[in-house]
């Protein structure tokens, strides 16, 4: 059984533009961060584990069957441990990924973007991105798909495709 999550997918103009960002501020030497490719950028609404597509696609349908388009941007750079994201601001993120099911995690919803990832017990690695990127802020845009998600273990990283998309409102 694959593991599924649900997720919005930046616009390519979007990418482009955090990639425009990491590119302008890349330097010389190696800051032992692992980068997440482009393809592989989402923000996570919801996890759902090993499970049935077929199942968990007509589950979410029905979760967000009517639920309107979103807002979305994202914004600058922060960490998790071992993790150096982007933050995600729009107010109607929350209720649309409590709808695809991110209220059944034990931990509280944190909309974000992984851009790259680096050992925890080595926090300082990011300070530099966290300050490169502090400014940064997308474009606004209206996300009109949430996509079912399946990942793949494979050597080079998961690889990440589009089982189901499911439609939002309001676009």
């Amino acid at each position: 059984m694959p593991v599924l999550f649900s997720a919005l997918l930046p616009p390519d103009d979007v990418a482009e533009a955090i990639t425009a960002a990491i590119t302008a501020a890349v330097g010389t030497t190696d800051d032992g961060l692992r980068w997440e490719p482009p393809e592989r950028w989402h923000i996570t609404l919801a996890y759902y584990g090993p499970d049935d597509v077929g199942t968990r696609a007509a589950w979410l349908g029905t979760r967000l069957a009517g639920r309107p388009a979103v807002d979305v941007r994202l914004e600058k750079a922060a960490t998790f441990p071992g993790v150096l994201w982007l933050t995600v601001a729009g107010s109607e993120l929350a209720p649309l990924a409590h709808a695809a099911g991110a209220d059944a995690e034990p931990r509280p919803y944190r909309a974000h973007l992984t851009l790259a990832r680096f050992p925890r017990e080595e926090p300082g690695r990011a300070a530099r991105w966290t300050k490169c990127l502090g400014g940064f802020a997308s474009r606004r845009w209206r996300a009109a798909e949430v996509a079912l998600m399946t990942s793949e273990r494979e050597p080079g990283g998961p690889r990440y495709r589009v089982a189901r998309a499911f439609e939002l409102g309001g676009a």
